[in-house]
């Protein structure tokens, strides 16, 4: 039976290996059934109507684009669009909502931060530290000072405005969570992410140039020795948080 109000993802992976691990990730860490995990995939065809009262939140997950590519497709730009007009909707009505990498920068867009590669990081282990309106947010209450996440971008965050409230910096990436009003979340890390499904998911995108291939060991080694609860748990706060089922 599918929830009454379940969270929406969206989706722009065109894998559908890629597509269904991005799914059953969120759903695993946010400890909530596949059902009620409602995904559309926008590169398969266009976002079409939403009613965000029929949900509890939205779900932006990771992308091959980036909004900062110089040259971008017809599905790219069509895919930005459709985001770009939910999201605004989402911060007006401060509408729960958490984006994660690819999402970031999709929220960052909407409220006017500046975006760059300057801040890119291969993939892999990091090491990120709460600030103290971090420390007090709910979604973050109870973490440590620092804990390791896992990443890998090509654009990050250059400049946040005013209107965002900074969560959680990094030492290579400053801008790593933000919020926007009280409701609206966004992660340059993935808090979906374990080392088993960052493993799969580099070997999927081998060829896109998140990662020197000659590290590649080096770099799931390095994953593979650190335990992501605490990074994970940031999606298990907000489905308890906004959960309507």
């Amino acid at each position: 039976m599918t929830a009454k109000r379940p969270f929406l993802l969206l989706s722009t992976r065109p894998e559908d290996a890629a597509a269904t691990e991005e799914h059953s990730s969120f759903c695993s860490k946010m400890r909530v059934p596949l059902e009620a995990m409602e995904q559309r995939r926008l590169e398969q065809g266009p976002l079409g109507e939403v009613d965000l009262d029929r949900y509890s939140g939205v779900i932006l997950g990771g992308s091959p684009f980036n909004n900062t590519d110089a040259v971008k497709s017809e599905l790219q730009l069509r895919v930005e669009r459709e985001i770009g007009t939910l999201v605004a909707e989402v911060i007006d009505r401060d509408f729960p909502m958490m984006g994660a990498c690819y999402g970031i920068g999709a929220v960052g867009t909407a409220i006017g931060a500046r975006l760059g590669s300057e801040y890119a990081e291969e993939a892999g282990m990091i090491e990120v530290m709460l600030t103290p309106d971090g420390a007090a947010d709910p979604l973050l209450r109870g973490l440590p000072e620092s804990f390791p996440t896992l990443v890998g971008h090509k654009e990050a965050v250059s400049e946040l405005p005013d209107s965002a409230t900074l969560l959680v910096t990094g030492t290579v990436c400053p801008t790593q969570m933000f919020r926007v009003k009280q409701n609206v979340y966004a992660t340059q890390f993935h808090p979906e992410l374990t080392a088993q499904t960052l493993e799969a998911r580099l070997r999927l995108y081998s060829h896109l140039g998140y990662f020197n291939l000659d590290v590649f060991e080096d770099i799931l080694a390095t994953a593979y020795a650190h335990d992501y609860a605490y990074s994970n748990s940031i999606l298990r706060n907000f489905a308890e948080r906004y959960a309507q089922f």
